[in-house]
């Protein structure tokens, strides 16, 4: 007997500069949320500061590190997402979300890895395998097709970027935006159903398709405003991660409110008050 495909929620139509409000509403979500938010994106600069420390004289490792840390960015963010949870349901945003976020899942769960809950856990060790296959093939790329070694960023400025006679940097930019755009399709707001509703993995990895097969200009703009604000981030010395990453996170939680109609899936913290049913983008 054929299996049924799965139940999706209802997704939304959005305007195309929708994406500006998300940015808009994050940073509101900052400042009620205060010093815990901002700590998440300290300690994000600062492993991304360790990674610099270990391979800054290997920039060959180093880029292909970076970016990798970079795909499994929405799922460091999930304490992000239910810190704007909590704000959006009157709720405290304060320590105690984020403890509850990152250490719940451990509670009733031992040799359940078919329960519900474990599918944040199963997603994220997918992205963190994406991004070990990334840098992987990043190093590898740029070590054997590199006309000389590449330690340095000017080093990867002089003979990859700006190389007169070679296409290293086009090559590595291809298989970079092929390997983001699918990662991107699916975990644009699959990290926060599952946070949000007891959904299986398939159920929010095929609505985040959705979304961006509904929506694809509005996507393409919010994928640029990402990458855009990233690159911020990093070119700023990884100081400007301390407020784009959160602001990221927060903006993230409000594209999901905005794209996806999740009324038809439980809860996933049936004690919490009710969410709200709405999303401001719909049009």
């Amino acid at each position: 007997m054929p299996r049924k495909p799965p139940l999706l929620p209802a997704v939304r139509t959005i305007r195309l500069m929708q994406p500006m409000t998300w940015l808009v509403m994050a940073w509101r979500d900052m400042a009620r949320a205060g010093w815990i938010s901002f700590a998440h994106g300290l300690a994000l600069s600062l492993f991304g500061a360790a990674i610099f420390a270990v391979a800054h004289n290997k920039f060959w490792l180093l880029a292909g590190a970076l970016s990798g840390f970079l795909v499994v960015a929405p799922v460091l963010a999930t304490s992000l997402y239910a810190l704007s949870r909590a704000l959006e349901r009157g709720e405290p945003a304060n320590l105690g979300v984020v403890l509850k976020t990152w250490l719940n899942w451990q509670n009733s769960h031992v040799n359940k890895w078919g329960n519900d809950y474990w599918c944040m856990v199963q997603f994220g060790s997918l992205l963190a395998l994406a991004a070990s296959g990334w840098v992987m093939t990043s190093a590898a790329l740029i070590t054997l097709l590199a006309p000389v070694p590449i330690e340095t960023p000017l080093d990867f400025l002089r003979h990859v970027v700006m190389a007169p006679d070679g296409w290293l940097f086009e090559i590595w930019l291809a298989l970079g935006s092929l390997m983001a755009a699918p990662i991107f399709a699916s975990s644009v707001v699959a990290m926060p159903l599952l946070l949000d509703r007891r959904a299986t993995l398939l159920q929010a990895v095929l609505t985040s398709w959705q979304t961006v097969l509904v929506n694809p200009l509005p996507m393409a703009f919010w994928a640029a405003l990402i990458l855009g604000f990233t690159l911020l981030g990093l070119g700023s010395l990884l100081l400007g991660l301390i407020a784009v990453m959160p602001m990221l996170g927060h903006a993230s939680w409000h594209a999901y409110r905005d794209l996806v109609d999740a009324s038809s899936l439980p809860e996933r913290d049936l004690a919490a008050a009710p969410a709200r049913s709405g999303g401001g983008g719909a049009s």
